[in-house]
């Protein structure tokens, strides 16, 4: 599924997209990093409102021969609940684009915050130098799946982005990771 990428960083001008890095405002508790992940929403509400109005229309196109007989009230219902079909899935489908995640690095913690469009947000939170990145390029339930083992809990990262866009999220959180680990021993 492809996202739109967007790198907010202070002082530099923001982008709209799915992944949002920030390196913080350098305060006492501001954190290393955090990145936020969302999908990508491909149709807009006046594309939406265009396309229904469209399918009505192709719907209505061949009942125009069926003008002044009992077949256009009996078909009628069936295109209703077609178009009310295709309605309720859109709008669906906009309710799991409202998913949010948000991963948050501080020199002693790592913490994910997860929005669930329909139930309650879920977190974790562990210590960043016992954390485990993992990347499962077969087995997983996506190619190239990504994991945080930490905390006594094993949590998945971005499974609805794309499997290039979840390989440079693993490529960018291991050199963070590693670079906190080495500082960690000196």
């Amino acid at each position: 599924m492809p996202v739109e990428r967007d790198i907010d960083r202070t002082g530099a001008p923001g982008k709209t997209g799915a992944l949002s890095r920030s390196a913080g405002d350098g305060g006492p508790d501001a954190p290393l990093y955090q990145v936020r992940l969302r999908p990508h929403r491909s149709l807009s509400r006046r594309g939406f409102a265009t396309f229904i109005v469209i399918t009505c229309l192709l719907l209505t196109l061949p009942l125009m021969a069926l003008l002044g007989s009992a077949a256009l009230w009996v078909l009628l219902p069936f295109l209703w609940i077609a178009v009310a079909g295709v309605w309720f899935a859109i709008h669906r489908s906009w309710d799991d684009g409202r998913l949010t995640e948000v991963l948050t690095l501080w020199p002693d913690r790592i913490r994910l915050h997860r929005e669930n469009p329909r139930g309650a947000p879920q977190e974790w939170e562990a210590n960043p130098y016992w954390t485990r990145l993992e990347l499962h390029a077969e087995g997983g339930p996506v190619e190239n799946y990504i994991t945080l083992n930490g905390g006594g809990r094993c949590v998945e990262l971005g499974a609805f982005l794309s499997p290039e866009e979840r390989l440079d999220l693993h490529g960018e959180l291991a050199r963070i990771l590693a670079g906190l680990d080495i500082n960690a021993r000196r």
